[in-house]
């Protein structure tokens, strides 16, 4: 009896591996062909879809949510994108990663009309199908650190965008050993979303295109 609750727990355990372990091989070697390690040798896109990340209560941006957001400077001024697209978390009048993204590529010279905000980019997912449905966007580089860029590079393409990442490590990072760790279960979680269970985002609303004015998506 002994024997067989161990196969039994045996054969647990390997299904157990194989359903995390075969989700983050297809969504890492997916999106392998499709990422640069710099501005520089970014292709040519509509627009760069710079990712929200922690902002303190003070209203500064995290080192990782700022070094985005200066990729993303960079590839506008580069000539590599005609606009940028900021989305991040903004549920809560007491906290708001997005219009403080806005202020930052505001000041460092990005016109205010070629800046749009997605105020509802409260996950990877939503962020890409919102990208999409309400920005009409075809093409995007994707500005995030480089553990999480596989998944989203991955979940824009799987959404019909013509995506590439570039990363925007320029410094270690507090906590990068517990987001690598999370990140394993959140590709196994994008497949379930993209391949299985299909969700819509939080929120959609009217068509708000790319190639018009980012100032019609202030508040």
């Amino acid at each position: 009896m002994i024997f067989w609750s161990l196969i039994a727990v045996g054969i647990l355990v390997v299904l157990v591996g194989l359903a995390v372990v075969i989700p983050n091989l297809i969504v890492t070697r997916s999106a392998a062909d499709h990422i640069q390690q710099s501005p520089e040798e970014a292709p040519h896109a509509q627009a760069a879809i710079v990712l929200g990340a922690r902002v303190y209560p003070d209203g500064t941006p995290s080192p990782m949510l700022a070094d985005r957001l200066e990729t993303g400077v960079a590839l506008y001024k580069l000539g590599k994108v005609d606009k940028i697209l900021i989305s991040g978390d903004h549920g809560q009048t007491t906290y708001d990663e997005v219009n403080v993204m806005l202020h930052y590529v505001l000041a460092r010279g990005v016109p205010d009309e070629d800046v749009f905000t997605d105020h509802a980019g409260f996950d990877t997912y939503d962020t890409m199908y919102r990208a999409r449905d309400v920005f009409e966007v075809a093409s995007a580089l994707i500005v995030t650190q480089e553990f999480h860029l596989a998944r989203a590079v991955y979940t824009a393409r799987a959404l019909g965008l013509e995506a590439t990442g570039v990363v925007a490590d320029t410094q270690p990072y507090a906590d990068e050993g517990r987001n690598a760790a999370r990140e394993v279960l959140a590709r196994v979680k994008a497949i379930l979303q993209l391949h299985i269970t299909h969700p819509e985002p939080r929120f959609l609303g009217p068509a708000i295109p790319i190639d018009g004015d980012g100032r019609a998506t202030r508040g």
